[in-house]
């Protein structure tokens, strides 16, 4: 199996699509003008406390307090079973103390404490940030987690005997006290020089963040999580990948002192794009991406889903489609609906989809088959990154299942609501219009040569263009040797775009 990581890097974006197989498994989007925040660390100040819904409310410098419920605050330790159990990495992690009596909010804080904190989920909507006192630090094999003194492996690395290897190793290292540890699946197959090596660097990290804290006030940043390129290759890049290929100079030569620092052995898998054509575009997935927030996906079998997003669910319809079979009625229902369920879940994972989701397969009358669709359905989940919850198969073909929803999705970060429409639909925002029209008029250039193009928008675009995004104007007419004319159209639908060689007077 090959499986590649590919950055783009724009002025305003950054992408990154991990391939299997040549076939588009996980995207990634970060705008550098949207702060992120889940995994950074804070001293923040409580402003207030609610008994009532048992949380507090948190300033840690953002416009939204943030929220501590009194089963993310720290005092209890951690078992050996929820460190064992733990289903998300890189992340900070969020722990209920099962089984045990938690006391009251009001008895563990009051108004005007500090205490240091880490976001597990971004502010979503009128929401604040969810907050955690239960710090966790991720390296490349290891996730450092103060307060605690246990050593657990990741539910993902399922191998008995490796879970047995990784723990008896862990007996012979000598650990700093006060911390617990948990071996990511990047752990597996790894030895002493690697993990000591990881040991170290987190340590060395929590004890500036401690006195960062000491010295700091509240509200204040303690630790900044890495951006996305960074994290990608953190969490992403092992021995696995067979090569990593950046179309930036300056993010190529960050992420090769980042890797030769981490993972020296791979720093040859590391690529610079220095094509002519786009680099999404050489390797077919510019195409691809655009299908990502079509409410229907094809399935190569003919059938086809309906994905729809509410407020408070996602629904997902599976139809035959075109495909009749060549046997009987049951076994093509059958086929439709296990290719379904591998589409389903790679659809999950490239729009980053949250919350409740029900998915309607086409019903079966065979238990066997309900049986192998659900296994079929929970075996390709563990490949997600994100916390998923399965149901069992209603006898009508549902399932319930959640996924872990700790930042907006996809579609809602591209998207905005439909101004034509009133809300009935979506149309892509003004930033993410910003963004693809400086992508359209490089290609343009680099395709034909000319050294001065217009481009006729949507008024609205070309003011944030001309105003808001000059820089990065300015920096693409100085990348591309070309001269930009911005010209708005009240008439133009806000997704309209028009690029040609520019003329004097031209209309």
């Amino acid at each position: 199996m090959s499986k590649e990581i590919l950055i783009n890097v724009e002025p305003k974006e950054r992408r990154v699509a991990v391939l299997e197989n040549k076939v588009l498994e996980e995207f990634f989007v970060e705008r550098t003008h949207n702060i992120h925040f889940l995994g950074n660390i804070y001293k923040g100040k409580v402003s207030a406390v609610v008994p009532g819904i048992q949380a507090a409310f948190v300033d840690i410098g953002m416009e939204k307090n943030g929220f501590l419920y009194v089963s993310d605050l720290g005092g209890v330790g951690l078992d050996e079973d929820e460190l064992t159990q733990v289903e998300s990495e890189g992340v900070a992690l969020t722990h209920k103390k099962r089984g045990r009596a938690l006391p009251s909010i009001s008895e563990s804080l009051k108004v005007g404490d500090e205490i240091m904190v880490q976001v597990v989920k971004e502010p979503l909507g009128t929401k604040g940030a969810r907050l955690t006192t239960h710090i966790s630090l991720p390296g490349r094999y290891l996730v450092l987690m103060p307060g605690d003194s246990h050593v657990g492996v990741s539910k993902r690395i399922q191998d008995l005997q490796e879970r047995d290897r990784l723990k008896k190793l862990f007996a012979e290292l000598e650990l700093p006290p006060g911390v617990g540890f948990i071996v990511r699946t990047a752990g597996v197959g790894k030895g002493k020089k690697e993990f000591a090596s990881d040991v170290r660097y987190l340590v060395s990290c929590w004890k500036r963040i401690q006195e960062k804290g000491k010295r700091g006030q509240a509200p204040s940043l303690l630790h900044e999580e890495y951006d996305l390129t960074l994290r990608v290759v953190r969490d992403n890049f092992t021995e696995e990948i067979d090569k990593l290929v950046i179309d930036s100079l300056t993010e190529y030569k960050k992420v090769i002192r980042f890797v030769r620092s981490l993972m020296p052995h791979l720093t040859h898998r590391v690529e610079l794009y220095q094509g002519k054509q786009s680099l999404y575009e050489k390797w077919g997935i510019e195409r691809e991406l655009d299908g990502i927030y079509n409410r229907r996906v094809s399935l190569k079998c003919g059938g086809y889903l309906i994905i729809e997003q509410t407020e408070s669910l996602v629904a997902i319809d599976v139809n035959s489609g075109r495909f009749t079979g060549k046997h009987n009625l049951e076994e093509t229902v059958f086929k439709v609906n296990m290719e379904a369920a591998q589409e389903v879940a790679r659809q999950l994972r490239l729009r980053d989809i949250g919350g409740i989701i029900i998915i309607d397969f086409i019903d079966m009358e065979v238990a066997d088959h309900r049986r192998k669709l659900y296994k079929a359905l929970e075996e390709v989940l563990r490949k997600d990154r994100a916390k998923t919850n399965i149901l069992t198969l209603s006898d009508i073909g549902l399932i319930e299942m959640t996924r872990q929803r700790v930042r907006k999705s996809l579609e809602s970060e591209a998207y905005q609501t439909c101004p034509y429409c009133r809300g009935r639909g979506s149309v892509k925002s003004v930033a993410t219009m910003a963004i693809e029209v400086l992508r359209q008029i490089k290609k343009f250039a680099k395709e034909t040569g000319n050294r001065e193009v217009q481009v006729n928008i949507s008024s609205t675009v070309a003011t944030q263009l001309l105003n808001d995004d000059r820089i990065a104007l300015a920096e693409l007419e100085n990348q591309t040797r070309c001269r930009v004319v911005i010209q708005g159209v009240n008439e133009y639908h806000l997704e309209e775009v028009r690029i040609f060689p520019w003329q004097a007077h031209s209309g």
